[in-house]
């Protein structure tokens, strides 16, 4: 009896990939764990998360606006000195660096970011706990503070991998993570609990080699010539790339 041949599958890139051998990194060494430093940009600053400063422009920015903290692990506060304690547990995490975010024309904390789960022996960072109120959400201050966080890791830091993780079912920070110049790589099902609920993290994240590109992006975007006289975008971000 003749025997068929059986049709042969095409190896994926991504299976190619991996076969290879892993690149020897010969001259790595641990990096230095991020700090917290102040961040100057042409719209907005980044500088240490203080309790006592950033507690009453926070407060003032983020008070009648309860949906900001949807996704998050914690919040909303019932009311100011509430917020300062939780802030406070924040500026002396021993984990993480959190750094407030300050547009320029007012110079008064309207959110705040971090970074996290760091791993210095393999260059391993990720921004987290964000948090937007109104004055900042869909600005150019709030994109050109993930720059300035991620010029930080990249330029400053050297690390080798920048992560961005979120909530499944959180379809704006997943298209922001895209928007961004993150990879998406996949969900981790059943990750965590959060505020008592199950969650499936999407995973994204930004190389090293992959970060020239995403800056030269970001920076034609930020300049002001691509926005015309009602501050509209000429070009959006992801066509840069």
């Amino acid at each position: 009896m003749q025997q068929l041949a059986l049709p042969t599958r095409p190896r994926s890139r991504y299976a190619c990939r991996v076969n290879r051998p892993d690149p020897l990194l010969t001259d790595w060494k641990p990096l230095p764990p991020p700090q917290p430093e102040t961040l100057p940009g042409r719209y907005v600053a980044l500088e240490p998360l203080d309790a006592s400063r950033h507690t009453p422009s926070l407060w003032q920015a983020i008070r009648g606006h309860d949906e900001a903290w949807q996704w998050l692990g914690d919040g909303p506060y019932a009311d100011e000195p509430s917020l300062q304690t939780a802030l406070a547990k924040k500026q002396s995490a021993p984990d993480a660096v959190f750094f407030a975010i300050l547009p320029a024309e007012t110079r008064l904390c309207a959110g705040y970011l971090s970074l996290m789960r760091i791993d210095t022996a393999n260059g391993v960072v990720e921004v987290g706990n964000v948090l937007l109120s109104p004055v900042l959400q869909r600005t150019r201050a709030a994109t050109e503070a993930q720059y300035l966080l991620a010029r930080y890791v990249f330029d400053t830091l050297g690390y080798r991998r920048y992560e961005w993780k979120c909530n499944a079912l959180n379809e704006p920070s997943r298209r922001a993570a895209l928007r961004l110049g993150f990879t998406f790589e996949g969900i981790f099902r059943q990750h965590m609990i959060v505020k008592g609920r199950s969650r499936d993290t999407a995973w994204f994240a930004m190389l090293d080699h992959e970060w020239p590109a995403r800056k030269q992006a970001f920076e034609t975007w930020l300049a002001p010539s691509n926005f015309d006289a009602h501050s509209q975008q000429q070009r959006k971000l992801g066509e840069l790339r």
